[in-house]
């Protein structure tokens, strides 16, 4: 029973040399000297904030994309100890002691290492050959605008990565069809999932990356639903495994990102306000400090300020002052000359307004409150000046299309007030909601000097149903308890003492910064480095990353002429070649054999197609551009290169002469990638100085000359 004990326990494992090499040089290639520059380069000094904020646990908003990316990074300065403690203010800024730059960097540079490796395993398991997917590899290895990106404490890396991992991970599972259900296919199905969710949550660009293989996966599973062999229940297990891997886990773990980063980021900082009034209340300090412990419902005598919930252009709150609207605007039009009513974005005494019943005079709040419901009339009296809150039939002074807004004055002229606001809880659960501070949301231009450049406030005619810009949020309320103006004034300029627990849920949290990142447009000015996406393809653009003060030593990113010229033709004769294989199989003329055109049209899918999934949408994309946007296109396109190399060198020459001299080509033209890598060398480490005349000779149309003259 126990002779397994008197054997020695031997494990075996098949260990491909080719890609441990591939791993110990992509490893050497981005994390030699991996601290230098200790200065801050380029994008460096847009995450470093973010990590920074990540130390200290203050929430901030970035709706360039969600926060995974983000937290690798902070996970990085986590493990080398910084304390975020650095003014991420300048480019080129040197250090201080306390940045830990090899761990900040770290992450990226494993990202980009790996993707070495990686290269060569998709290309080995679309089924090619080791040389295709050996130059496949080193194609990836010496692609300097690869190495530039990798090397810094940016992203682009880490979303090649997951893009890349996401792509190898299904292909292992393509090739475990043979063992359905077995713990090898669920692993790769479950990492797919997990990779997807990954690439998405690192930049949105991810998503698509992950419809491609989403889409790849339908177009096989909807053949293996037509396989007869297969019973009804399998064909269901079969595809219920399938959406659960590749929709619902990608969504819980996208969601789980979030979860994490709002653990994190549990105190009140600089980006607060753009965030609801409920969001920024269940943060630690800032409005949370404000309104911990103020009354819940809002009742008629309530004192309360109005928070406009769109938060564009910018936050600001309902507003007003002793200064009337000018008798003529400078256009020539006339207005009712009526108290100013405006959006203003900053915390004030005249933000005060009260909640008052129509029928009574009362302006304090009686004992019990009568509380203010859903759909009741009321009436918002300006705290400071006593004036109604009014519209009329007069235009807006900046959009005539709109009433204006204003704080009724009585000129004894035929002007009635209209004073009179029905209260509409949008966010309600019945119709009898009470009005709460806070959880409770209520149904732009600068305007000129005479408004003091406040935002304007306009009525609309015509209702055109719920829309954000005409929601307002009560922020900070209290229960008014004079009925005299001067102790009302004096209560105004106090503090709000304000204990009730406004801890908004996680999911309604995640909600609403998902939002905001989704809406929220970033000022997308035009950066002298910015660039477009037809000057990509024929790298007629680079970006001047960093610069030495002292030796002009720099780094610029600058991708291989050689590597995107053939990488660019590749994909067109992938194109032209596919078009040919149709038109001529479609005569019932079969070119390849059903096995080798199964490889070629699965290649071209995930390779091509993930080259134009990731370049295509950025033509329709209104933001400003970056070269380093084109590379996740990039990666696909390089694992597409060696695919039509092999195809050529099999299918279209047909002697070995033609072979022969096709193989010498193809070595002269690595050779000549190898070379140009080189030249450009200096620009992608930056630890070379280089005088004026050398730094123009690498400019990438002068490098076919330096390598035609040293040859």
């Amino acid at each position: 029973m126990l002779e397994f004990l008197q054997r020695p326990v031997v494990v075996t494992a098949d260990v491909n040399l080719s890609v441990v090499a591939l791993t110990v040089v992509g490893l050497l290639s981005r994390l030699w000297r991996l601290t230098y520059p200790r200065a801050v380069v380029f994008d460096e000094v847009y995450y470093g904030q973010y990590i920074s904020l990540y130390m200290k646990r203050v929430f901030f908003f970035d709706g360039s994309g969600p926060p995974l990316g983000h937290m690798l990074l902070a996970l990085g300065g986590y493990l080398g100890g910084f304390d975020g403690n650095f003014v991420w203010n300048r480019i080129g800024a040197e250090y201080s002691s306390n940045v830990p730059v090899r761990s900040l960097r770290l992450l990226p540079a494993l990202a980009g290492a790996l993707s070495v490796p990686m290269a060569y395993q998709i290309v080995w398991e679309l089924g090619f050959s080791h040389c295709a997917a050996l130059g496949a590899a080193l194609l990836m290895l010496i692609e300097n605008a690869l190495i530039t990106q990798a090397r810094l404490m940016l992203l682009e890396s880490v979303l090649i990565f997951f893009n890349l991992l996401a792509v190898l991970s299904y292909l292992k599972f393509n090739s475990q069809k043979h063992r359905p259900f077995s713990p090898s296919w669920w692993l790769w199905l479950t990492l797919t999932g997990v990779a997807c969710s990954c690439a998405v949550g690192i930049k949105y660009m991810g998503v698509f990356t992950y419809l491609l293989v989403l889409g790849v996966a339908a177009v096989h599973t909807w053949h293996l639903i037509g396989d007869r062999a297969l019973s009804n229940v399998r064909v269901l297990c079969h595809v219920l495994a399938r959406a659960v891997a590749l929709l619902v886990l990608p969504v819980v773990t996208y969601v789980l990102f979030f979860y994490v980063h709002l653990t994190l980021l549990y105190r009140s900082g600089p980006h607060d306000q753009i965030m609801s009034s409920a969001f920024q209340a269940s943060l630690e300090g800032g409005l949370a400090r404000i309104t911990q412990g103020q009354p819940l419902e809002v009742a008629y005598g309530s004192q309360v300020t109005l928070k406009s919930a769109s938060g564009r252009p910018v936050p600001c709150w309902l507003h007003s002052h002793q200064s009337t609207y000018p008798i003529m605007y400078d256009n020539g039009r006339g207005s009712s000359h009526q108290q100013q009513v405006t959006c203003y974005p900053f915390k004030d005494v005249n933000n005060w307004w009260i909640v008052k019943d129509p029928g009574r005079h009362q302006l304090e709040v009686s004992n019990p409150p009568r509380p203010v419901r859903h759909r009741d009339v009321v009436q918002l009296v300006h705290g400071m000046t006593t004036r109604l809150l009014n519209t009329h039939d007069v235009a807006a002074p900046l959009s005539p299309h709109a009433q204006e807004v204003s704080c009724y004055v009585d000129y004894n002229i035929s002007m009635p007030a209209q004073s009179l606001w029905r209260l509409d809880v949008v966010n309600r659960e019945s119709d009898a909601e009470t009005w709460k501070t806070i959880l409770s949301e209520l149904s732009g231009a600068h305007l000129p000097d005479w408004g003091f450049r406040q935002l304007e406030v306009v009525g609309e005619k015509l209702s055109r149903g719920l829309h954000e810009s005409t929601v307002w949020t009560v922020e900070e309320h209290r229960y008014g308890r004079s009925q005299e103006q001067k102790e009302r004034e004096l209560e105004l300029h106090s503090p709000a003492q304000t204990d009730v627990s406004r801890n908004l849920s996680f999911l309604a949290r995640f909600s609403e910064l998902q939002w905001r990142m989704l809406t929220v447009r970033s000022d997308d000015s035009e950066h002298k480095y910015s660039s477009t996406p037809l000057d990509w393809v024929t790298l007629d653009t680079s970006i001047a990353y960093w610069l030495h003060p002292r030796t002009s030593a720099q780094i610029h990113l600058l991708g291989n002429v050689v590597i995107w010229a053939s990488a660019g033709l590749a994909t067109a004769l992938y194109a032209l070649l596919t078009c040919w294989y149709l038109l001529r199989r479609r005569r019932n003329i079969r070119d390849l054999p059903e096995d080798c055109w199964l490889r070629w049209v699965l290649a071209g899918a995930l390779c091509a197609g993930g080259w134009a999934a990731n370049y295509l949408p950025f033509f329709l994309m209104e933001k400003t551009l970056f070269l380093y946007h084109y590379l996740p296109a990039l990666a696909f396109q390089i694992l597409l290169l060696p695919v039509v190399v092999q195809q050529v060198g099999e299918h279209l020459c047909r002697s070995e002469l033609q072979r022969s001299l096709f193989g010498a080509l193809v070595v002269a033209w690595y050779s000549a990638a190898c070379r140009v890598f080189a030249v450009l060398r200096p620009l992608t480490y930056g630890d070379t100085p280089l005088s004026p005349s050398e730094l123009q000779a690498l400019r990438w149309r002068d490098s076919w000359d330096i390598l035609i003259r040293k040859h």
